[in-house]
């Protein structure tokens, strides 16, 4: 599927054709999207049918020099819905007993109202339209939230629909690595393995190599954005 991500937070024309700036650096940045960093721990592969299980989100937030920095991380279990698969082998994985007396986990519903509501605060904040989902194999993640917000009816939902950003893209481009540990290892970071599979700490592992990347790559984007100021979009069906 292709298409054109709604242009969310760049300048709108008003009617007399001058365009308005967002306030907030993150905003301007990515032009009105807030990313958010996810990690979503699930009982397979398939997010038609297998259980989510356990979700992370980390806020991003942006200094006035542009130096984007973690924030806040949002963390809960989530309880299989009816029906759901759990694929021991995933399970062996991640280590999560969905059963577990002491888990503590959340309906599906009442898990993505826990995880939106501070993003949605977040974006308000920020001056931003809307949320964009930042992963490692960013469309594994969404695919399990989309199913997921289908499932339980939940309405308007933070994240753009379709588009995100990628950190095993990303992390291919800066440091010749796609797999998460191998890229962090890259970037001077350390992984602990004991660690890994755990949604909070794959979240904000994730969330600081691409802020790693992109305050890496901040002088480009300076010079090739910042030197040309984009346009105002084009009014169809209005008077010169």
């Amino acid at each position: 599927m292709t298409g054109t991500a709604p242009n969310a937070g760049l300048a709108e024309a008003t009617e007399t054709g001058t365009a308005q700036v967002p306030a907030s650096p993150i905003s301007r940045r990515f032009r009105g999207f807030l990313p958010v960093v996810v990690d979503f721990e699930t009982g397979g592969f398939n997010s038609r049918t297998d259980a989510l299980l356990e979700m992370a989100a980390v806020i991003l937030r942006m200094d006035d020099d542009g130096t984007l920095r973690r924030g806040d991380t949002i963390h809960c279990h989530v309880k299989p819905f009816e029906g759901a698969n759990l694929e021991p082998a995933a399970l062996q994985i991640t280590g999560i007993d969905p059963w577990h007396p002491l888990r503590l986990a959340l309906a599906e519903r009442d898990a993505l109202q826990h995880i939106f509501k501070p993003i949605r605060d977040a974006m308000k904040e920020a001056d931003c339209k809307r949320a964009i989902l930042t992963a490692h194999n960013a469309h594994f993640d969404l695919g399990f939230l989309n199913e997921a917000i289908a499932r339980t009816g939940v309405k308007r939902s933070p994240f753009h629909p379709f588009s995100v950003l990628d950190t095993a893209t990303l992390c291919g481009v800066a440091y010749g690595q796609t797999v998460l540990a191998q890229a962090a290892v890259a970037a001077g970071m350390t992984w602990d393995s004991t660690r890994a599979h755990s949604a909070v700490y794959d979240a904000e592992l994730t969330a600081d190599l691409f802020c790693l990347i992109v305050n890496r790559f901040k002088p480009l984007y300076d010079s090739a954005i910042l030197a040309t100021p984009p346009a105002a979009p084009e009014l169809k069906g209005t008077e010169p």
